[in-house]
């Protein structure tokens, strides 16, 4: 975008979307794209759906924004579903992820203050975690690419290694507040943590008097075939940030608390103008009345098990491009033998959309509503993009 007035940020692909219907994305050039990127896991119920849109353009032509000096009622009625459905008592509602993740730091270090703990405001996150963008949330991801630049790291927070439950016992000290992890690691190359370590993390919290927060921003609403993803588990967090997924694009998050671990949150502790305002509680609670009918997670659950056999035998088929297959429900990911960015450029020359991560991985993230059809053209087309790449290898190999 030569002259562009945007701070250059992004290093953008260059393809310009003019619509999307359901799983496909349509360019300016009327070109098809197979959306399994799906805006990094927002996307939930895929481009324009019509419960989503019929929401959305009714609240429109009602009310936009009042600010939370006044009632809500959509807000109400979306955090009692919310609470309803999981563990939390209590709602906040925010833009985005990292604000739900700021909101859930905050909760935890107000929780050990209203407790008569105030030195109590460390927390301890894993390797290979993304937060969010914020200075805070920067310094609880830890890594260094995110944080480089932006003067002193945040104090507060101390990194363990990925997985590892006997380091982050060791890093509990008097001023720990809380522990905070992924159940899925997105950005981190689509790493479910095993339900033994959530269980202990779960221990050592009760245990210590600490607080267990999930980041739940990618891995939940429905991705994993569970409405969160800790539910496989049966391990339920006091603290866990939402986002992504509950917006279906529209962007939203929220921050669930259990009444214990929320009882620091008073009046005027903390704030947001936008956060819950009508239109995003429209689009969120049309986005539960879709995953929430009956059957519709367990065919996600069966979706995801159809698309992972075809993907593993992609996998057996092109060892040199794919090393492995990762993840859980529709959130999947390709460990690559060669360059990530490699394998994604062959897929998009496919017309297919995915999403790099880190420990060279590529995402898959396609909506919760993708057909049985798609995943089949899909996996057609991935199987196209790795056979390009295995017959360069080769043609390289015999030169």
């Amino acid at each position: 975008m030569s002259g562009s007035a945007l701070y250059e940020t992004f290093a953008r692909a260059p393809l310009a979307f003019d619509h999307g219907e359901g799983t496909w994305l349509v360019t300016d050039k009327g070109e098809r794209y197979l959306d399994f990127a799906g805006g990094i896991a927002v996307n939930s119920l895929g481009h324009s759906h019509p419960h989503l849109v019929a929401a959305l353009t009714e609240q429109a032509a009602k009310l936009w924004h009042v600010s939370n000096l006044y009632e809500i009622p959509g807000q109400s009625r979306l955090g009692e579903r919310l609470a309803d459905a999981t563990f939390a008592d209590k709602v906040f509602f925010t833009n985005s992820g990292a604000e739900a993740l700021e909101c859930a730091i905050k909760t935890a270090r107000r929780y050990h203050f209203v407790k008569g703990h105030p030195e109590r405001f460390r927390v301890i996150t894993f390797e290979g975690a993304f937060h969010g963008r914020t200075l805070a949330t920067i310094a609880a991801g830890g890594q260094y690419k995110y944080l480089e630049g932006f003067g002193p790291k945040v104090e507060g927070f101390d990194q363990v290694g990925f997985d590892d439950i006997d380091a982050a016992e060791k890093a509990i000290t008097p001023e720990t507040a809380a522990i905070l992890i992924e159940p899925v690691q997105g950005e981190g190359g689509i790493r479910p943590v095993p339900t033994q370590s959530l269980k202990r993390l779960r221990q050592l919290c009760d245990q210590h008097g600490r607080l267990l927060i999930y980041d739940e921003v990618q891995c939940g609403i429905g991705r994993t075939g569970k409405l969160f993803a800790h539910e496989w588990s049966g391990v339920a967090p006091d603290i866990m940030a939402i986002a992504k997924g509950i917006g279906g694009g529209f962007p939203m998050g929220a921050c669930l608390a259990t009444d214990e671990a929320a009882v620091g949150m008073t009046a005027g502790v903390h704030g947001t103008t936008f956060g819950g305002n009508p239109l995003a509680m429209a689009v969120g609670n049309a986005v539960l009345d879709v995953v929430l009918e009956d059957g519709f997670l367990e065919d996600v659950q069966r979706k995801a098990l159809l698309m992972k056999q075809g993907l593993a035998a992609i996998a057996d088929e092109f060892p040199d491009v794919i090393e492995d297959i990762r993840g859980t429900g529709l959130m999947l990911g390709l460990k690559c033998a060669m360059p990530n960015n490699k394998v994604n450029m062959a897929l998009r020359d496919q017309h297919l959309l995915a999403v790099p991560a880190g420990d060279n991985v590529i995402r898959l993230l396609p909506p919760l509503t993708v057909t049985d059809a798609e995943i089949h053209e899909a996996l057609n087309r991935i199987r196209a993009g790795a056979k390009g790449l295995a017959d360069a290898i080769a043609v390289a190999a015999a030169k």
